[in-house]
């Protein structure tokens, strides 16, 4: 099984992925071809930006500057009791945010009186291009209106003073800027205007309209908050003695003396309990150590009571133990040589029972010792903790008391200090009333500015300029982009995988009405050679199996394949007997061009059989024949389809060298792909800037599933002089040869 891609579909994936790419020649071509209409357009733009800078009124800015400190040298410390400690960013936002009121804003309006100044005044401003009042005045609406309605233009052209101030109040607010400076405590004043004088004024009275707004905001809180003190103070005072009586009836209730004392002594006597008690602990667990041990061989007798760590740690049982071990090994070495009867032997078992009595009897005082011990620290354990709990309730309850005592102590002190500085505070503020500070001065005052900040012509101009050619540029691409047609052989052979035979050179004037034998009658040498090119391009793909039959279409009419045909055949008659058949019996042009009377018969009536063949064929110039169309059929399709017109092919490859068939366009009807099936060669051609890609990929395209010999394309009607202009040079070619103007002029 195959698992690769075969060499098609490779093929197919190495021209999507071409496709993909970016060319940036191509791109820089394309611009390149337009670059007059884009420099035209760049020109254009900024010329009417100039105009258009030049007729703005220039504005000025009046620039006052303010330092706004966080912390102002207050006198009293109103602010703290209102929260305008300033040390935050909000503090300084607020302050910008005052700066741009409508409070400061009237009041700078009504200092400098500008309701009548003619920039600000709504009543001097200048008339619009389009009068709307005017054309509302003219036309009586009246007269469309259902019912009577009473209009009065007049009265709504009236403003009254409250809409003139109101409208200057906005638009000065519209002209002011605030402009904090970064890391710093200073902000900038800005007023634009375009009169400078105006807009230093302004800025200046808009920085003391905020020191002074400032200074009876200060003044009005201290007189607040003097009569708000007074009434507090009252309260408080209430409030500190009630918390006082209420401390004093708790400590006679309590009986409290000395509670920090009692609380001392308390909590040593705890401390020194708990310290025994952990001792205590300690003992109890070593002793119930000991006392699982011994318990745990119980059942095994007293020997393996001896065997236990704690008994045989005691220093009896070891010395008992070791006496019963050196009179055993003495019965044992005397019952080598005695009998049992014999005096030695009776001593030595009554010493070995002797010893082993001991040592039990030690073994169990031992054990009745750990027991007795076990027992004590256990009770031991339990006094203490019922003494260390008794002392840590005795402990909880003085905290308790101590707790409340702290609490209410807390009430009293947090009264007499909130009392006492509102006392301390009502005194400052009374002494100081008459005192004014603000946190805000003037660093720099607005000057009259000489330079204008806007419009900023040169910048306008060069930004309209670049502006203009990026959207030229951009218009260039896209008009490439849209321009969907073959340009240059490059774009053929891209596009369609097929070679290019040849160009043909746009004619013009005169030249084109007698394009159809531009080879016989010796005409442009720049075209004759190109058709002597596409001549030799089909000899020389046909060298080993010769194309006797040449069929030659398009995609649409008007491509110029009659003529391309008329031409290859006059310049192959001059090698070789040529015949050339026009099979377009839709629309026949061969006729007409080459002048045959009317009711000439041709192929239609060759193949219908109201023709004799020697009729259909004209001789035209020495070794070319003509087959014109004949008269129009209405079955044009079923006539090639025939037999008759095979055979009639087959008569006619007998009688000359190359047959040149001129084929109905390909999108058309479906004539080309029943001709092609009788062709040796087949050649295409595409209209240079007017052949839409897609349309000739679907002809070629339906010929190849056809099977059609699909030899090569003709770049039709090629304009050099514009090629070269948009970077595909042909010139180069056409001079070598000396059919160029350039090289005629040489």
């Amino acid at each position: 099984m195959e698992t690769g891609f075969n060499q098609q579909e490779r093929a197919s994936l190495a021209q999507r992925i071409a496709d993909d790419e970016i060319d940036l020649l191509q791109l820089w071509q394309t611009i390149w071809r337009r670059k007059w209409s884009i420099i035209t357009l760049t020109l254009v733009v900024v010329m009417l930006a100039a105009l258009v800078v030049l007729s703005i009124t220039p504005i000025y800015k009046g620039v006052s500057t303010l330092l706004i400190e966080q912390k102002a040298a207050k006198a009293v410390s109103i602010e703290d009791i209102y929260g305008l400690e300033g040390g935050s960013n909000e503090y300084l936002q607020t302050q910008f945010e005052l700066l741009k009121s409508r409070q400061l804003a009237e009041r700078v309006v009504r200092e400098l009186n500008l309701t009548t100044h003619p920039e600000l005044d709504p009543r001097q401003q200048p008339e619009p291009l389009i009068d709307i009042r005017g054309m509302l005045k003219s036309f009586d609406i009246r007269k469309w209106l259902p019912i009577a309605t009473p209009l009065d233009f007049e009265a709504s052209e009236e403003l009254t003073e409250a809409q003139i101030f109101d409208q200057v109040v906005l638009a000065f607010i519209e002209r002011t800027t605030i402009s904090p400076v970064i890391k710093t405590q200073l902000v900038k004043v800005e007023i634009e205007m375009a009169d400078a004088r105006l807009a230093a004024q302004a800025a200046n009275a808009l920085a003391n309209a905020y020191i002074e707004s400032q200074l009876e905001a200060k003044l009005d809180m201290t007189q607040t908050a003097t009569n708000w003190m007074n009434e507090r103070l009252s309260s408080l005072k209430t409030k500190l003695q009630e918390s006082e009586r209420n401390l004093q009836a708790f400590r006679e209730a309590e009986n409290l003396v000395d509670l920090e004392g009692v609380t001392t002594v308390a909590g040593g006597e705890l401390s020194q309990t708990g310290d025994r008690l952990i001792d205590a602990r300690r003992s109890r667990a070593e002793a119930e150590s000991q006392y699982r041990q011994v318990a745990s061989m119980k059942n095994g007798g007293w020997e393996r009571l001896a065997t236990v760590p704690a008994v045989l740690s005691n220093p009896l049982v070891q010395q008992f133990k070791a006496e019963e071990g050196r009179a055993r090994s003495r019965v044992q070495e005397l019952s080598r040589r005695y009998g049992p009867k014999h005096p030695k032997m009776i001593s030595a078992n009554t010493e070995l029972n002797a010893s082993s009595a001991n040592l039990r009897s030690q073994v169990e005082q031992v054990v009745a010792s750990i027991e007795r011990e076990y027992q004590l620290a256990t009770a031991n354990e339990r006094s203490l903790q019922s003494s260390f709990n008794q002392n840590k309730e005795q402990i909880q309850d003085i905290k308790r008391k101590e707790f409340k005592l702290r609490e209410l102590q807390r009430e009293v002190e947090a009264n007499r200090s909130l009392y006492d500085t509102f006392m301390t505070r009502l005194k400052e503020t009374s002494a100081t009333s008459d005192f004014e500070s603000v946190n805000a001065r003037i660093v720099d005052r607005a000057v009259v500015p000489e330079i204008p900040v806007k419009p900023k012509k040169s910048l306008i101009v060069a930004i309209a300029g670049l502006l203009a050619m990026m959207a030229g540029v951009g218009m260039a691409l896209l008009l490439d982009f849209l321009n969907n047609t073959f340009k240059s052989t490059e774009d053929v052979e891209n596009k369609l995988n097929l070679p290019v035979l040849g160009i043909l050179p746009l004619l013009k004037g005169r030249q084109r009405n007698d394009v159809a034998r531009m080879v016989l009658n010796d005409g442009d040498k720049a075209f004759t050679e190109s058709i002597r090119t596409i001549r030799t391009g089909v000899v020389l793909s046909g060298l080993d199996n010769p194309h006797k039959v040449l069929v030659v279409t398009s995609s649409i009419p008007g491509e110029g394949k009659s003529s391309v045909s008329a031409n290859l055949a006059f310049a192959m008659a001059q090698m070789e007997r040529v015949l050339l058949i026009d099979a377009d019996m839709r629309r026949p042009t061969v006729a007409k061009n080459f002048e045959f009377p009317v009711g000439t018969p041709g192929l239609a009536n060759l193949v219908a059989g109201t023709a004799k063949l020697e009729e259909c064929i004209k001789s035209v110039e020495g070794n070319l024949d003509i087959i014109s169309a004949g008269t129009v059929p209405p079955n044009p399709l079923e006539l090639l389809s025939s037999q008759r017109f095979a055979k009639a092919l087959q008569v006619l490859e007998s009688r000359y060298d190359r047959i040149i068939i001129d084929s109905p366009p390909t999108q058309a009807v479906s004539d080309a792909l029943v001709l092609s099936t009788y062709a040796n060669a087949l050649i295409y051609v595409i209209k240079s800037e007017s052949t839409a890609i897609p349309l000739a990929k679907r002809g070629v395209g339906q010929l190849l599933q056809n099977n059609a010999p699909v030899t090569g394309v003709v770049l039709n009607q090629v304009d050099i002089k514009k090629a070269k202009k948009h970077g595909y040079s042909y010139g180069g070619y056409y001079d070598y040869y000396g059919y160029s103007d350039s090289a005629k002029e040489a």
